[in-house]
């Protein structure tokens, strides 16, 4: 990471409370071709979330505490913030200074772009300004939120306006939560109703959203030049599994998360 910082635009997309279990699914089964068409072999990692619910997770990752690998062992991270003691820093990872990474990325140069879903980045209330005030440019709008059935073509368009402003040369870390996979989601779902409510199904038909506009965000993320991408869920959700429904709990369903990192390569 210590050649990728400073030389590619970055894009951190964090498809909020998408379940290891439907995106794997959905991969093996051909029905997310757009994002299996940048997963290593058209497949997700199985990780483990650094916090159950958007507020902690997001915390932790902009500390540098990505998803960890689900297999046991001492997993090195892209990126660190510097701590004495760190056992998962290794000479790959960017080690910086600052208290959280897009910090780090402007004093790099980078510009810093946060484009919010869920309610923690709606800047609505001191709580929904502290993850959206790390960085140098923050949108939010109810175009962008959960109650929105076109909440993601909204945030990827805001994302080409803003490429499309940005002078060439600097560089650009991009974060965008995406809130089309949080409940209420039973909109995604052809025939569904208000009345039916959420579903596993519900759920599955939000990444199938997300999947048929996501080809636009990296289309626009690789217009300038490479792009490393990380695209990971912050946390899962349950849907009467154990007799849980939800988030922020300690059960399988939430903490364990779809993972994967690649480039985009520019247009040749």
């Amino acid at each position: 990471m210590n050649e990728v910082v400073g030389r590619d635009d970055l894009l951190l997309l964090t498809l909020d409370t998408l379940r290891y279990d439907v995106a794997a699914e959905l991969a093996a089964a051909g029905e997310l071709p757009g994002l299996a068409a940048h997963l290593p072999g058209g497949a997700w990692e199985e990780r483990h979330a650094p916090g159950s619910f958007t507020y902690a997770s997001h915390q932790a990752m902009f500390a540098g505490f990505l998803p960890t690998p689900a297999r046991p062992g001492r997993h090195s991270r892209l990126f660190a913030a510097r701590f004495a003691g760190s056992e998962t820093t290794a000479d790959g990872t960017f080690v910086f200074d600052a208290p959280d990474l897009p910090t780090a990325l402007a004093a790099r140069g980078y510009h810093t772009l946060c484009v919010g879903g869920v309610g923690f980045f709606n800047q609505r209330g001191a709580l929904g300004r502290v993850l959206p005030g790390m960085f140098t440019e923050s949108h939010w709008e109810p175009e962008f939120s959960v109650t929105s059935p076109t909440s993601f073509e909204a945030q990827v368009a805001r994302v080409e306006e803003v490429v499309g402003r940005l002078p060439p040369e600097r560089r650009l870390f991009v974060f965008l939560n995406v809130s089309a996979l949080h409940q209420p989601n039973w909109f995604h779902l052809p025939g569904a109703t208000r009345e039916s409510g959420d579903s596993r199904a519900s759920h599955a038909a939000a990444l199938r959203y997300v999947d048929r506009h996501v080809g636009r965000l990296f289309a626009a993320m690789r217009a300038r030049r490479r792009c490393f991408a990380i695209v990971t869920s912050d946390h899962g959700t349950a849907y009467g599994e154990d007799g849980y429904t939800g988030h922020r709990i300690g059960h399988p369903t939430v903490w364990t998360v779809p993972y994967r990192h690649f480039f985009l390569e520019p247009p040749a």
